[in-house]
């Protein structure tokens, strides 16, 4: 029966997240296992007058086929906000996807071959170790640390092998919540200027940061050689699908194709909704709540963990985002630490599921975003039992 598959099928798994949170659908279970943002700021009644204003102004091209670029206001829109952060972008050479998660695997249409070389991070994104798998690539994974990937490392896996693409997500990293320093922006750039090779930086929570200084994207260090990937996802709605790929006219030109061959264009009514909806609203207005939100659940999480874990648990300390990320003693299993948190009605997302090539049995990645202060305090006090039950 297999054989009536393609081989690529048998090496792509179903997302272990996804799975995790069909446990948790369960309303008395505490669940920091999803990359969810808060439902507190959708902004619900501004979008139902966008979608309106659009409909009554230009309902008719809002329901037909569009162009596979996207709505041009909408790149143009995302292009001016680029450039207040100091980053000069052309709307042509802005692509919206269906979401962020389509860009790569846009990218991996158009770079990856079957055993081409892919460096990610260690940890990486789950679900961009999903994407790229599909085309079945050899990866590459390379430490990071609390600035971001080791640089040395990654001079070290370019020299060895022939790589086709380097994946970051360089600010408040999921799962690890870490951001790339200035300086080691610009160490990555020193080894990967001048060799044929592109970076996808992966970017969706640059604008939630709540604490530090902004850190400018790795275009601003490496010029075209960059990809950047973005979303609306974490700052109007996920609901809408709506994210972008930005690459110079050459690569752009590539991931135009492999768009018309999936799907044609994003939805083009979402695309004027949301379009609409930053024209008639005060943006970074609407960011402000959402940061001070996040910075007051951050802050909850990490006093209650220090509070509650044992003191061999460490943990990082974002500056922003939605994630941090735990790592317990050598020797104790997340995988079986999360059977003894379901039976105290908390979830998470056991850590080894992030790493490409294995390891990371002792880690855990906790979303604070989607939960209010009581119950992250109520829910890292269950996984602290759960913890202490399995050290003791």
């Amino acid at each position: 029966m297999d054989s009536q598959f393609a081989d690529r099928m048998s090496s792509v798994h179903k997302s272990f997240i996804r799975e995790i949170l069909k446990v948790t659908e369960d309303p008395s279970i505490i669940s920091f296992a999803g990359g969810l943002p808060n439902p507190r700021f959708f902004p619900v009644s501004e979008v139902a007058e966008a979608a309106q204003k659009v409909l009554g102004e230009c309902g008719y091209a809002a329901l037909q086929y569009a162009t596979t670029e996207g709505h041009p206001p909408l790149r143009e829109y995302i292009a001016k906000r680029y450039a207040e952060k100091g980053l000069k972008v052309s709307p042509e050479e802005i692509l919206i996807t269906t979401g962020s998660q389509q860009g790569l695997d846009l990218a991996g249409k158009v770079f990856l071959n079957k055993g081409d070389k892919v460096i990610v991070e260690r940890p990486t994104y789950l679900a961009a170790i999903q994407s790229f798998g599909m085309f079945e690539p050899q990866f590459l994974s390379v430490p990071l640390h609390h600035d971001g990937m080791d640089a040395d490392a990654l001079d070290r896996a370019l020299s060895e092998h022939q790589v086709k693409l380097v994946y970051a997500v360089t600010n408040f990293q999921n799962p690890t919540g870490i951001t790339y320093s200035s300086s080691k922006r610009r160490e990555i750039a020193d080894v990967l200027k001048d060799r044929n090779v592109a970076l996808i930086d992966d970017n969706p929570y640059s604008d939630l940061r709540f604490m530090g200084e902004e850190v400018a994207p790795m275009k601003a260090f490496l010029g075209d050689q960059a990809i950047m990937l973005g979303s609306f996802s974490k700052l109007v709605s996920p609901g809408f699908r709506l994210g972008w790929i930005c690459a110079r006219e050459e690569i752009m030109e590539k991931l135009i194709v492999a768009k018309q061959a999936a799907d044609l264009h994003s939805s083009c009514f979402a695309q004027r909704v949301v379009h609409q909806y930053l024209v008639d609203n005060d943006i970074n207005s609407h960011i402000e709540k959402i940061r001070a939100a996040y910075r007051r659940q951050r802050d909850t999480m990490v006093e209650a963990i220090e509070e509650s874990f044992p003191a061999a648990v460490e943990h990082t300390r974002p500056e922003g985002g939605m994630f941090l990320w735990v790592t317990l003693p050598e020797g104790i299993s997340s995988l079986e630490l999360f059977g003894r948190a379901i039976k105290e009605n908390v979830a998470f997302v056991p850590g080894q599921a992030f790493f490409a090539n294995g390891g990371g049995e002792n880690t855990m990645r906790l979303n604070f975003s989607n939960s209010d202060e009581e119950r992250i305090v109520e829910g890292i006090a269950r996984l602290g039992r759960a913890i202490n039950s399995m050290m003791s």
